[in-house]
Formats: C-alpha cells, sequence, structure tokens
C-alpha cells in the first residue's frame, strides 16, 4: 500500500494519507448536505400535507427505515461477498433517482402523500443496503490501523452535512418550496457515483483470507457470542428507536409549541449539527476510551439531555440545547460503531455491520409511529420526556445487568469465538 510522504500524518486525520479516502471523503461531504436537506424537506412536506399531523409524519418516517428490517443484513451478507464499489454505485443510482422524481413532483405540484410514502420506501431500500456495505467498505479504504480514525472523520463529515443541509433547506422552502431540497440531494448521489468510478482499486485493503461463504447464521451467532458487541447493539436500539427522533421532536416543536416557520425548523437541525460535529471531532481523541462501558456511560448523558430538552420553556432555550443532545448522542454512537468495526473479524464483519445497523435502524419503523401517534394524544413535550424517560431506563438496565461482561476476547476470529461460545 503507497502512502506518499507528502500526504497528512497528523493523528487525528491520518486517514487522509489514503488517496482513495480523500476522493471520497469531499463526496460524501457533498451527499450528506444533500441528505440532510432532504429531510428537512420531506418532514415539512409531510406537514403541509396533512396539516401538521404527527401520525402521518411517524408513519412516513417508518416507512423509509423499515426496508432496513428486510434488506440490511443480506447487505451485510452482499458486502462479504462480492465488489462493495459496484453495490454502492447500483444504491446511489437508486437514491438518486427516488429523490429527483420526488422533487419534480413537487415542483409540477403534482406530489400528494402517497408519493411521499412510496418514494420514501425506495429510497429506504437504497440506504438498507447501502449502508453496511458502506460501512465494511471503509476498512477497503484505509485499512485496519486508520479504521478509527476513518470511523471519526466520517462521522464529522456527516454532522458536518447535518449543519449546512437544513440551514440551507429551510431557506429554500420558505423562498422556494420543497421541491429544490430533493433536487439537490437527487443530484448530490451522482457525486458520490463519479467519486466511486475514480478510486484507485490497487489500493484497497484486501482481506488476507478468502472471501467467507458463511450465512447470515453464523454472523448473527457470531454477535451472540460476543457480550462487548450484543450490549453495544441493545443500547443503541434503545436510544435510536427512542432518542434519535430530532426530526419529529424538533418538526412539532417548532409548530406546535413556538408556531415558527421553515427556515426556524431548519435552524434546529443546524443547532443539533454544531454539538454533533463537535462531539465527532472531538471523538477523534477518544479512541483510547472507546469501550462497551464508555457507551453505556454516553447512553445515560444522552437520555437525561434530551429530558432536560422537553422541559425548556422558549425557542431560544430550545435550540440553546441542542448542540448538547448532538454531542453525546455522537461520541456515543461514534464510540458504539467504532467498537463493532474494529473488534469484529474482517472475514465476518459486512454481515455484523449489517446486523448492527438492522439493530441501530429497525426499531424506528416502530418507534416512530408511536411517537407520531404520542405526541397526538398527550403533546410533543411529554412525548419527547416520556422517549427520554425510556432511553434512560434501557441504559441504567443494561448497566446493571452487563457492565462486568463485555471484556473484548484476545482472539476475535470466527472460528475461535464460535468454539467458545459452543464450549469445544
Amino acid at each position: 500500500m503507497r502512502i506518499s510522504a507528502a500526504e497528512p500524518k497528523g493523528e487525528n486525520w491520518r486517514s487522509f494519507r489514503h488517496r482513495n479516502f480523500r476522493i471520497l471523503f469531499p463526496a460524501n461531504t457533498i451527499s450528506n448536505i444533500g441528505s440532510w436537506a432532504q429531510r428537512i424537506a420531506q418532514d415539512w412536506l409531510v406537514l403541509e400535507l396533512t396539516n401538521n399531523n404527527g401520525t402521518y409524519l411517524g408513519l412516513v418516517t417508518a416507512v423509509q427505515f423499515a426496508p432496513v428490517l428486510l434488506f440490511s443484513l443480506h447487505g451485510g451478507a452482499l458486502a462479504d461477498r462480492i465488489d462493495k464499489r459496484k453495490v454502492l454505485i447500483a444504491t446511489n443510482i437508486v437514491g438518486g433517482a427516488a429523490s429527483i422524481g420526488l422533487g419534480f413532483l413537487v415542483i409540477a405540484d403534482l406530489v400528494q402523500l402517497w408519493h411521499v410514502f412510496l418514494l420514501a420506501g425506495v429510497l429506504g431500500i437504497s440506504t438498507a443496503i447501502d449502508a453496511p456495505v458502506r460501512q465494511a467498505f471503509t476498512s477497503e479504504i484505509v485499512g485496519a490501523d486508520d479504521l478509527p480514525n476513518a470511523v471519526s472523520l466520517n462521522s464529522a463529515n456527516f454532522n458536518g452535512g447535518r449543519l449546512v443541509g437544513p440551514a440551507i433547506s429551510g431557506l429554500l422552502i420558505a423562498a422556494f418550496g420543497t421541491g429544490p431540497s430533493f433536487l439537490i440531494n437527487g443530484a448530490s448521489y451522482f457525486f458520490v457515483i463519479f467519486a466511486l468510478i475514480k478510486l484507485n482499486h490497487t489500493e484497497f485493503f484486501h482481506q488476507d483470507q478468502a472471501k467467507s461463504l458463511g450465512n447470515i447464521r453464523e454472523g448473527i451467532a457470531y454477535a451472540k457470542a460476543r457480550p462487548d458487541i450484543y450490549v453495544v447493539m441493545i443500547m443503541v436500539f434503545a436510544l435510536a428507536t427512542f432518542g434519535l427522533n430530532f426530526q419529529i421532536f424538533n418538526a412539532l416543536m417548532a409548530t406546535q409549541e413556538f408556531g415558527l416557520g421553515p427556515a426556524s425548523f431548519g435552524l434546529m437541525g443546524t443547532f443539533i449539527a454544531i454539538g454533533s460535529l463537535s462531539g465527532a471531532i472531538g471523538s477523534t481523541r477518544l479512541e483510547r476510551f472507546r469501550t462497551t462501558r464508555f457507551v453505556i456511560k454516553g447512553g445515560m448523558l444522552f437520555s437525561i439531555s434530551i429530558l432536560v430538552l422537553s422541559l425548556l420553556p422558549t425557542f431560544a432555550t430550545y435550540i440553546a440545547w441542542l448542540p448538547i443532545c448532538g454531542l453525546t448522542a455522537l461520541i456515543t454512537l461514534i464510540s458504539a460503531n467504532s467498537i463493532v468495526q474494529t473488534s469484529t473479524d474482517q472475514v465476518i464483519r459486512g454481515r455484523i455491520m449489517g446486523l448492527y445497523l438492522l439493530i441501530f435502524m429497525g426499531g424506528t419503523p416502530f418507534g416512530s409511529p408511536l411517537i407520531g401517534l404520542a405526541t397526538d394524544l398527550i403533546g410533543i413535550r411529554a412525548t419527547i420526556a416520556l422517549c427520554g424517560a425510556i432511553s434512560l431506563c434501557a441504559s441504567l438496565f443494561v448497566w446493571i445487568k452487563y457492565r462486568n461482561k463485555v471484556g473484548t476476547p484476545e482472539d476475535i476470529s470466527v472460528a475461535a469465538v464460535l468454539k467458545t461460545a459452543n464450549g469445544n
């Protein structure tokens, strides 16, 4: 593997030593901005079409994440067996087409609620396959030694998009409606496709072993035999299903509690991103602290931040606290992602990341409709408080039950882990 002497060597930026990472990173930045712009626009479009109905907002979110239940494990299996770059090109083509199609429907004033449901589902299928493949692909771009750093930088990239995308989308919606935000996101996918084509395959870090031909069940058995991994998955399930619902929380706080418009809604996303981006950048210095115990403690802090959020009385105090929520969430989730990726045998990493993402996003199709319904029944503030309380109780339970059972085994190979689990 060739690394130029002129390339960056700073500890916090060491993944940029790799040419392929330098090509893909800016393309992902553009794509992330587009994705966050679409999230704001899609939520606002649903509220416009349903007269600020929280139940429909939750249902559309559920439809977009439901494909994770069906496809993420298969996406992980694909990552272990076939050319990841070709899969990523295909998923980006589908995602771009769905976004552009919705944008044209809005601009032509033909959009109906069922269009939003349908195209959110198509985008969800693309994402469900793309996510585990993309996660596993990172190790081929930077290698095992730089993988923890790449996870942090990619998270910073994602949240950099969250810093810019919602603000841009809020201003565009106020001036032109939701259509341009969908078109921007659709176009952003093609930057990623071009970057993937430009990658130099001779510089990939390929596995030394032969490709694993094991099935999905082997991945599940491996995770079940690793308490340090499945406890992380329990934590991200609880936090993502109940705590990470800022799109619903903010949309309804902006409209129902504060009586504000799309620009203010977009500004809320930007304030979350200030904390999230700070957490992502800061996490590059926290690699030595990344343990399963650290994830549990981070989950407690994040849950408390959500409880506080539900009590803040004004728009100014609400948005001032959002960076704290973003900071605690991202430090916790980056640690969780890094633990799963770096402590897993590379021959099975795709399937484990597929399982991780199934757990991470798989609760959303069930949680979002319930959260949306709760906002209509008990109000948005009480719903935020309830979500924070559930996340906190889950974190405390995990801490009490598992805190002394989450050490990483000395040998993380598939054969050793499964042999130990089977008592052989």
